[in-house]
């Protein structure tokens, strides 16, 4: 969809959950971007303010349950934040000439079969572009590709991400993977591998950054226990039951893993066995010519810390590393040409706008 340049991207912000909210403040605050529409999943969003549904002042956009309104706007851009993705939601929006980015569990889209090819069918009939990241995967994989583009030869990449999550209390999206089922459980074993699919899809992602044909992609995945009951702000984790997952997504060319996307998560003191992280965060290792390595943590600034009232505070940490990647992609990805996109084919995504002015 053409765009009159020299002003800002007209944005509909597409749910208002943790990330959501986080998306309607960086809105706000750039000076590149308007919001002109908000979609409200629920009833009781439905008719508010964005400023107010997000905690800061009242913006003048009221949020709506009616898609065809907010399309109706021709922003330039939907940022798109549900947990998961509705492919007819999206046909509908791409369809309709609408750029899309998203951070729900979605990088290529390789993952969703026939689905994909619906997908894109909307971007070619409504030239529009689709585009997904998030922090991990997404932005940890863009840290990866350009690690790798200092090497005159990569013999594989690993990203390692260790997270402490004893105080990340989203029993929706921690169950799927594994987390509160007994260890003894014979639907156990494929759980870890369901639940991080879209890792599969980021493997992908690198390989085609560095130009290899994969001859596969496989899972592996361990599980660690809790010995004893586990409790947690809105649910427990009785002992015998799993509290450490670890998933490894390993992309393999002539038998040898040559991409290798693993996360290690678990909760409590009372792990069997118990795992040892070096601190939270990603290791990021490029083995090749140089061997070049990076670790990546995240810590609150100085002001959050001097204002923070409870642990809680903190976590709004995730959900700005989530819905920021794919906002600061947004002009690339208007600029793009219509398809499902990624990194690897937009121009450098930049952080205009959020230089601090004090």
């Amino acid at each position: 969809m053409a765009r009159t340049p020299n002003t800002p991207y007209r944005i509909v912000q597409w749910t208002t959950g943790n990330v959501g909210k986080s998306a309607v403040r960086a809105i706000a605050a750039s000076p590149d971007y308007e919001l002109v529409g908000l979609f409200a999943w629920s009833a009781d969003k439905s008719g508010r303010d964005a400023g107010e549904l997000a905690g800061i002042a009242p913006l003048g956009v009221t949020a709506t349950h009616d898609t065809a309104a907010l399309l109706a706007l021709k922003p330039d851009c939907v940022v798109y934040n549900p947990m998961w993705i509705n492919v007819d939601e999206l046909v509908e929006i791409l369809s309709a000439g609408v750029n899309v980015v998203t951070s729900a569990s979605f990088i290529t889209g390789h993952n969703l079969g026939g689905d994909r090819d619906r997908l894109e069918k909307a971007c070619r009939d409504g030239d529009s572009t689709l585009f997904g990241s998030g922090v991990s995967p997404g932005f940890a994989e863009l840290l990866a590709i350009v690690a790798a583009t200092g090497c005159d030869r990569v013999d594989k990449v690993t990203i390692t991400e260790s997270a402490d999550t004893t105080l990340y209390d989203s029993p929706d999206t921690e169950r799927p993977v594994g987390f509160g089922t007994a260890i003894d459980d014979p639907g156990l074993a494929p759980m870890a591998a369901n639940g991080t699919a879209v890792f599969a899809e980021a493997v992908r992602l690198v390989a085609d950054a560095i130009g290899v044909e994969l001859d596969e992609i496989t899972c592996v995945a361990e599980y660690a226990q809790t010995t004893a009951d586990l409790p947690m702000a809105s649910w427990t984790i009785p002992a015998g039951h799993v509290a450490g997952v670890f998933a490894s997504w390993r992309g393999i060319v002539d038998g040898k893993t040559v991409i290798d996307i693993n996360v290690r998560w678990r909760k409590g003191q009372t792990l069997e066995p118990d795992w040892q992280m070096d601190g939270d965060g990603w290791k990021i290792t490029i083995d090749g010519r140089p061997t070049v390595n990076m670790q990546v943590g995240f810590t609150p600034p100085q002001d959050m810390i001097e204002n923070a009232t409870s642990i809680d505070d903190f976590f709004e940490l995730g959900h700005i590393m989530t819905a920021m990647p794919p906002i600061n992609a947004i002009p690339a990805v208007v600029a793009a040409e219509s398809g499902i996109a990624t990194y690897n084919d937009l121009s450098l995504t930049l952080p205009r706008g959020r230089a601090h002015q004090r």
